[in-house]
């Protein structure tokens, strides 16, 4: 006999992952940063990011928060530019009363080998990558501890972790970002703030396709899904990583890659 089961007419459905918070994203006109910034909006977030120079899909972004009824901002700002930065902070702790949460994700690659990488290439990927990290993270935090609440979660690279033919400025800015996740996750704890770390596999982005098309085809095979990644994958674990449902996690690095074998 078949069983079939129902639910109680007073079951309330359940609550989003992310209502009332307040977030900042990095790099979000594009990208993994689109799909965080549209994510978290459909989970209950306001939802502020800066972008550095596309208009046109920095609008887009603000539409698609939008469209989940929440609070959208965008800042034209550079990640190493610290004083912008500072004034975005006061910005949204004026309009918005504080900051909930924090996603570092903004990031840049160049495709040069070691032997070849100018000091101009070198000192950009490491400004944007490691710099741009301190300058962003620092007034936010400040705000965090004063409210004794708060998750920042930094988006970094299998790169960092794994022999990958990538980069060596890529591979080593993305291993200061592990570093400085660990140490900040201690720092923090005892401020209620949590801090943790997404480790990316390839995704379909502009930032991954700017890789040979011969390594990406060889990624694709290394990967037990057989893809490379959708921004939504990674964006759909981040908004758990920055929940009040993740309470115990501090200081970890969780790897959202496909199932890379390499």
């Amino acid at each position: 006999m078949m069983m079939t089961t129902t639910q109680p007419e007073n079951q309330t459905p359940p609550a989003l992952l992310l209502e009332g918070k307040r977030v900042v994203i990095t790099g979000g006109s594009r990208g993994i940063g689109k799909a965080l910034c549209e994510v978290f909006a459909r989970e209950g977030a306001d939802v502020a990011f800066n972008y550095n120079s596309n208009d046109v899909e920095a609008q887009d972004t603000v539409k698609r928060i939008e469209a989940y009824g929440r609070k959208a901002k965008a800042f034209k700002i550079s990640v190493v530019d610290r004083d912008g930065l500072k004034e975005m902070t006061k910005t949204l702790v004026a309009e918005w009363g504080g900051i909930d949460i924090l996603v570092n994700n903004a990031a840049i690659n160049k495709g040069d080998n070691f032997v070849t990488t100018t000091e101009k290439s070198w000192l950009d990927v490491i400004n944007t990558n490691v710099n741009g990290l301190y300058y962003v993270s620092k007034p936010i935090t400040k705000v965090m501890m004063k409210q004794r609440s708060g998750s920042i979660l930094n988006i970094t690279s299998i790169a960092a972790i794994r022999t990958m033919p990538t980069s060596v400025h890529y591979a080593t800015s993305k291993a200061a970002v592990i570093g400085f996740t660990k140490c900040l996750s201690r720092e923090l704890a005892s401020f209620g703030i949590t801090v943790n770390g997404i480790a990316a596999g390839i995704y379909n982005t502009e930032l991954g396709h700017s890789l040979p098309d011969a390594m990406i085809e060889v990624y694709k095979n290394w990967v037990a899904k057989g893809r490379m990644g959708d921004p939504k994958d990674l964006a759909e674990v981040a908004a758990f990583l920055c929940s009040d449902r993740n309470a115990y996690m501090q200081g970890e690095i969780i790897t959202v890659d496909g199932g890379c074998v390499t």
